[in-house]
């Protein structure tokens, strides 16, 4: 399966075109090797790196995805490796800026 269509399919991107445009500008990682081609074939047990908003993505391929599904069939396809606690980090390993509407 393509690299852009299965990163559209896990619902990483809203669109093909933004997943091409992110692997086109070689942002993405395959096992380690840097990718710019959409059209690159991905197959279960590939681990991918990419940068998603402000925290960058580490998941291993489970599944071959067969549409673009919900949320639920979408998280089927991976597993996530990325460090627990980044999510939201400015900076990987960076802790998140405190909340301003929290009380002290």
């Amino acid at each position: 399966m393509r690299l852009d269509k299965w990163l559209w399919q896990a619902r990483f991107f809203k669109s093909r075109a933004l997943s091409a445009g992110i692997i086109g500008k070689g942002r993405v990682r395959l096992n380690g090797q840097r990718v710019t081609k959409p059209a690159t074939q991905v197959r279960p047990g590939d681990v991918l790196t990419f940068p998603q908003g402000r925290t960058i993505r580490v998941v291993r391929l489970l599944a071959l995805g067969v549409r673009r599904g919900p949320a639920q069939e979408a998280r089927a396809l991976y597993h996530d490796l990325s460090e627990p606690g980044t999510e939201g980090s400015a900076e990987p390993g960076r802790p998140a800026p405190p909340d301003r509407d929290a009380a002290p």
